[in-house]
């Protein structure tokens, strides 16, 4: 019966353990899919306030096209305002004109017929002269009011197709939230069978292990290293007291390594994560704090930097979460010190990502210190190429001031013992079109690089 009781009591410790590794697993998962539909909501907000901009330009446009609308209509009244007054001109012309010819067509003396002839004439070409200039004023008062409205009315026209324009992009807008909406409730569905399957994995112990191998080669990726140095999983070597086997090798500049280890306990500390009471909360941390340092004192003992040459005289015991970091530092502030004098570093995926990109950035200098030797080599073979060029050069100068000098020696014989002799011919009566000409001497020399004696030499 006890035998019994204690078969219980053990297989319900072992579900309670694999249900509380599977809950901080599905906890870190739920935090990530928070992350992805916070990015999601984010994403949507930031469409919101870009269709709410759209509706704000839409509505400033509105505006604007309900003021120029009023400004067409205010010229319009206007130009029908100056047509009237126009028209009011011509009428009072036509009468004026009406009462001077009934006035003037009044006198009957005979004596006066020749003059008033005459003067009816010069009213009514003063009268056609101020019915033209009227008429002409009228014209440039139209086309004024022409060239007004015209710019209005294209601008109206721009707007009502910018209106157009943003209607579209806003309708375009809302189908994009509809569908990011549609999109946004697929990937909580599909999150959702993603942490039911992650459950039904946990489940195994096979797979709880390997998370700490996963975080260690995420963090990897994410320094960059993975283009840079070479890191092997799960080496074994052998030694007097058994197989030692690190999870991370990490190759350093000149042949050299770091060893990673990930094989910490957590059963204390997803122990104190499910726990309800404070109390046994905090004596579970007490525990997972106790069980790293455990993990430490085991790890200094195998001298890793002793069977894994060349490497630093110490090794990195990777924790998979700064919270399990932090939650037995809580508990024990010593582990830092004891870690250092046991030749253990305790690195988070935040502080081992720092140490794999010093790592990186060696690796760089490493490259450009071989990229610098290589620079010099070939700095002083095109150092030597161009000096082989430059003494060329130099004795194609020299070369080019010979063949000047003897130029200059060919034109002066020529000039004093061949053409004097040539124009006697002249002379003597054989004539000819053509001169006889004196080519000119060349002056100038070639120009002399400025090299180094060593070079000239």
């Amino acid at each position: 019966m006890t035998s019994t009781a204690v078969l219980l009591v053990s297989a319900s410790g072992a579900a309670l353990v694999a249900a509380t590794v599977t809950w901080l697993f599905l906890r870190g998962q739920g935090l990530r899919n928070a992350e992805r539909l916070a990015a999601r909501e984010e994403s949507l907000r930031l469409e919101l306030q870009r269709a709410e901009q759209r509706e704000q330009q839409l509505a400033t446009l509105q505006q604007h096209n309900s003021e120029l609308r009023a400004e067409v209509g205010r010229l319009e009244t206007h130009l029908q305002s100056e047509q009237r007054n126009s028209e009011e001109k011509l009428a009072l012309l036509n009468e004026a004109r009406s009462q001077l010819s009934d006035t003037f067509k009044a006198l009957s003396a005979e004596t006066l017929k020749s003059n008033n002839q005459q003067f009816l004439d010069l009213a009514q070409s003063t009268l056609a002269k101020f019915q033209q200039g009227a008429r002409s004023d009228l014209e440039q008062r139209q086309k004024s009011i022409d060239q007004l409205v015209k710019p209005l009315h294209e601008s109206l026209t721009k707007v009502d197709t910018r209106i157009h324009q943003l209607e579209q992009s806003r309708q375009h807008a809302y189908g994009r939230l509809d569908e990011q909406l549609k999109h946004l409730m697929e990937t909580q569905r599909s999150l959702k069978q993603e942490t039911d399957n992650l459950v039904k994995a946990l489940r195994a112990p096979s797979t709880r292990g390997q998370w700490g191998e996963i975080q260690l080669r995420r963090v990897v990726e994410m320094a960059g290293m993975v283009n840079y140095c070479d890191f092997v999983e799960q080496e074994t070597t052998q030694t007097e007291g058994g197989g030692l086997r690190p999870d991370l090798i990490i190759k350093l500049p000149n042949q050299k390594n770091i060893i990673v280890d990930a094989k910490v306990s957590l059963a204390a500390y997803l122990e104190a994560v499910e726990a309800s009471d404070t109390d046994i909360r905090n004596q579970q941390l007490v525990n997972h704090a106790r069980q790293v340092k455990t993990h430490l004192q085991q790890l200094s003992s195998k001298n890793y930097w002793a069977h894994f040459k060349p490497t630093p005289e110490f090794v990195v015991m990777f924790l998979p979460s700064d919270a399990i970091y932090n939650a037995a530092l809580e508990k024990d502030p010593g582990l830092i010190e004891f870690g250092t004098q046991n030749k253990v570093l305790i690195a988070t995926p935040t502080t081992l990502i720092a140490l794999l990109r010093a790592v990186h950035f060696g690796w760089r200098q490493e490259q450009l210190a071989e990229n610098a030797e290589k620079i010099s080599e070939l700095g002083r073979e095109m150092y030597d190429r161009v000096a082989t060029f430059s003494s060329y050069f130099v004795d194609l100068g020299k070369g080019l001031n010979r063949s000047v000098e003897k130029y200059n020696q060919a034109v002066g014989s020529l000039d004093t013992r061949v053409l004097v002799t040539a124009r006697k011919f002249k002379e003597l009566g054989a004539y000819s079109n053509k001169e006889l000409e004196t080519p000119a001497p060349i002056e100038k020399t070639s120009r002399s690089l400025n090299l180094p004696e060593s070079d000239s030499q």
